[in-house]
């Protein structure tokens, strides 16, 4: 018996092993497929080198396929690389190829990656690596490489909501001196490189920290439009 499981274990193994990067992207392409809209509130803790940013509250609103809002009464300093972005990007298949690439362990999960370039020379993202858990169909990391805001690196977390692949979590690398910042914060970096330069590639940090999920209870189209 003990032998009959090890053989049906290492047959999953070899099954799971052989998908095509096309066959592992379309389970996370499905989990995005199941979200029509969300809301949800995030608190955004932000550590960049030598500048004091308070930690920040919003809401965020989604509605398929690219409709993405974020109301803040504080300095929102909100990725959208690795949310909407990313997803409108994963959607659209016809945009891009996909690789196969190395197996990875992150945070106890393992993963496969996926390096996605995209077919359109006019895509903001450059070049997308995923790693992707084959048996959750989520994402656990992703670096992508973008136009307007150098290298952004996010590794994700998930609780109540990963059957949606909504993340409870999300903590993204950035760097410092090419990443979009909001006008205040942009300001003060400007201001401190005259005090004292950033080194090349200097590292900031931003945490998503995600609570009160509603998740395909309708969101009006009224929500996006412009204040």
């Amino acid at each position: 018996m003990k032998s009959v499981l090890l053989v049906v274990f290492i047959l999953t193994g070899v099954v799971g092993f052989c998908q095509t990067a096309e066959e592992i992207l379309k389970g996370v392409i499905d989990k995005i497929d199941l979200v029509e809209d969300y809301q949800a509130d995030v608190q955004i803790k932000a550590a960049i080198p030598f500048i004091k940013v308070p930690i920040a509250k919003a809401t965020i609103y989604f509605k398929q396929k690219d409709k993405f809002k974020v109301e803040s009464k504080g300095i929102a300093i909100l990725p959208k690389q690795g949310m909407s972005d990313l997803t409108g990007f994963l959607s659209n298949e016809k945009k891009y190829s996909a690789v196969l690439g190395e197996a990875k362990t992150i945070n106890e999960h393992k993963t496969r990656l996926i390096s996605i370039l995209p077919t359109d020379e006019n895509s903001e993202i450059i070049l997308a690596k995923v790693y992707i858990s084959t048996s959750e169909d989520l994402i656990y990391r992703t670096v992508l490489t973008t136009k307007s805001s150098g290298t952004v690196s996010i590794d994700y977390e998930y609780n109540l909501n990963k059957k949606y692949g909504l993340p409870n979590k999300m903590t993204f690398m950035v760097d410092i001196k090419k990443f979009k910042m909001p006008k205040s914060v942009a300001s003060d970096i400007r201001n401190n490189e005259k005090k004292k330069k950033y080194k090349e590639n200097e590292k900031g940090t931003i945490v998503l920290t995600f609570s009160n999920y509603l998740v395909n209870k309708g969101i009006s189209d009224e929500v996006f439009k412009k204040d």
